[in-house]
C-alpha cells in the first residue's frame, strides 16, 4: 500500500525510516554497571546505545545473551583503545576536531528530529492522515478474471467455442494462451485502470462467470472470463495505522527542515553540475 508518502525527499539524505526513534531507547534512571574500565564503569544504558549503533551490522545469528556479550567486549575495548588515543593526544589534532564537531551535530539532529516525530505522533494525526488518503481512493470495482490471448480472431473463436461447449477455461488457457503469466490465464484481482482501454471495457462489462467474445488489443486477441466481481475499499484504519504514524512523523520532520532552510542564509560554493556534451553529428559520407 503506497497511500501515505513523505512530503519532501529531504529526509532521504538524513534519516533513514524514522530509525533516529529506536537510538538506545528510553534511558535507565539508575543504570545498572555491566562493567569497568580502570574505574570507568559501562553501563546498560551504554550498551542499549552500542546496540542501536552496531546491531545492525551484527551477525543474525548472534542473538540473545551472546549478543549483548559481544557487544559489551566491543565497548570494553572502545573504553581502552579510546583512552590510549587521548594519551596519544590524537584527540587533539584538527581531523578530530572536524569529525567530533560533525557527529555532534548529528546526534543534535537526530534528537531534535526525534522530538518532533514523537510530539506529531498522536492518533489524531495518524487519523487525519488516514482520513486525507482514503478520501483520495474512493471504493470502485474490481474483478478477478482469467483470459487467454491468442494471435488471430479464428484461433480466438476456436478457444471461445471449445469454452462455450463446457470445456475447463483454465485448461484451454492453459493449452493455448500465448501469455506465459498466471496460470490457466488467471490475472487475478485488478481495477480498470490496470488493463490497456479495449481489454478492460470488455472485462467490466462482464457479470461473475461470463466470457466474452474475442477482443482486440495491441498484444493480440483475447477470450476473457470473469471469475469474481467486488468493490474494492480502503483499508480500515487499524491495519494502516503503523504506515500513517510512520507518514506523520516523516512530515513533521520534513516541515521543520524546509522551515529552517526558508528562515536562514544559505550560501553554497560547490559547482554547478556540468552540462552533458552534446552528441557528436554525423559527417555524410561521400
Amino acid at each position: 500500500m503506497s497511500a501515505f508518502k513523505p512530503k519532501s525527499s529531504i529526509l532521504l539524505a538524513l534519516v533513514p525510516a524514522l530509525a533516529i526513534l529506536a537510538w538506545g531507547g528510553a534511558a535507565h534512571a539508575d543504570p545498572k554497571a555491566l562493567a569497568k574500565v580502570d574505574g570507568v564503569a559501562i553501563t546498560e544504558d551504554d550498551l542499549s546505545d552500542a546496540l542501536a549503533d552496531i546491531g545492525p551490522g551484527l551477525p543474525e545469528k548472534l542473538v540473545g545473551p551472546d549478543r549483548e556479550k559481544y557487544v559489551l567486549d566491543y565497548l570494553i575495548d572502545l573504553k581502552l583503545v579510546a583512552k590510549k588515543a587521548v594519551a596519544d593526544k590524537l584527540d587533539q589534532t584538527p581531523d578530530y576536531a572536524r569529525k567530533l564537531a560533525y557527529f555532534k551535530d548529528k546526534l543534535a539532529m537526530e534528537a531534535l528530529l526525534g522530538n518532533v516525530a514523537k510530539s506529531a505522533s498522536t492518533e489524531e494525526n495518524e487519523r487525519k492522515a488516514y482520513d486525507e488518503a482514503a478520501a483520495k481512493q474512493p471504493p470502485e470495482p474490481e474483478i478477478h478474471a482469467r483470459h487467454i490471448l491468442l494471435a488471430t480472431e479464428d484461433e480466438a473463436k476456436a478457444a471461445l467455442k471449445r469454452v462455450k461447449g463446457g470445456e475447463d477455461f483454465a485448461k484451454v488457457a492453459a493449452e493455448l494462451s500465448k501469455d506465459p503469466a498466471g496460470e490457466g490465464g488467471d490475472l487475478g484481482w485488478f481495477t480498470k485502470d490496470r488493463m490497456v482501454p479495449e481489454f478492460a471495457e470488455a472485462a467490466f462489462k462482464l457479470d461473475a462467470g461470463q466470457i466474452s467474445d474475442p477482443v482486440k488489443t495491441q498484444f493480440g486477441w483475447h477470450i476473457i472470463k470473469v471469475e469474481e466481481k467486488r468493490v474494492k475499499t480502503f483499508p480500515p484504519f487499524e491495519e494502516l495505522k503503523d504506515q500513517a504514524g510512520r507518514f506523520v512523523a516523516q512530515k513533521a520532520q520534513s516541515d521543520l527542515i524546509t522551515k529552517l532552510r526558508a528562515d536562514a542564509k544559505v550560501e553554497r560554493f560547490d559547482t554547478a553540475p556540468a552540462a552533458p556534451a552534446p552528441a557528436p553529428s554525423e559527417t555524410p559520407k561521400k
